[in-house]
Order: C-alpha cells, then sequence, then structure tokens
C-alpha cells in the first residue's frame, strides 16, 4: 500500500527531480508534487511525495525530518487528506466542483 508524505518549507528552487532523487533514497517514489502557484507557476514551498510501501516513507520521515535540502530546513510528515470543499460560483450560487 502506497504512502503520502508532506515536504515542507522547500526552497523555491527546489524541483520534481530534485525532491524524488532525494527521497527515492529511502525506496520506491510512486510520484512527487512540487505545488506551484496557478497563475505565476512559482513554487509554493510546499510539495507531496508518495511511497510505493509504507516502511520507505516512514524511513523517509524519520531520516529528513528537520533536515537540510537545498539549503532549508523540511519539515516531513505523514500527508493528510484535506477534504474537499465546494466552489460556488458568483453568479448563480451553484456549487462547482
Amino acid at each position: 500500500m502506497s504512502k503520502k508524505v508532506y515536504v515542507g518549507n522547500l526552497n523555491y528552487s527546489t524541483t520534481e527531480e530534485s525532491l524524488n532523487a532525494q527521497f527515492a533514497q529511502f525506496g520506491e517514489v510512486v510520484s512527487t508534487t512540487v505545488i506551484k502557484d496557478r497563475f505565476t507557476g512559482q513554487s509554493k514551498g510546499f510539495g507531496f511525495v508518495e511511497f510505493a510501501d509504507d516502511g520507505a516513507a516512514d524511513a523517509a520521515i524519520e531520516a529528513l525530518n528537520g533536515k537540510e535540502v537545498d539549503g532549508r530546513r523540511v519539515r516531513v510528515n505523514v500527508a493528510e487528506d484535506k477534504p474537499r470543499r465546494p466552489r460556488f460560483n458568483n453568479n448563480d450560487g451553484a456549487p462547482r466542483y
């Protein structure tokens, strides 16, 4: 079963490739995402790494939480699912998903 970890306080120049390389040493990485501003395309300073198995994710959290990655001390922990809220269109009040 896969497990997703949150990586916060990323350097704005950190790419998905460099993040993947940093975390791949702990096990098989299924996906890596650096969250970016939709208008500017600049990193928002956090991302997610999904591992193929829980043990690799736990090892990465233990080893990298509070450690320096690309010049910044990162926060690494288990990602929590954020509940999706409907967005409302100002014109008719109908929910948009």
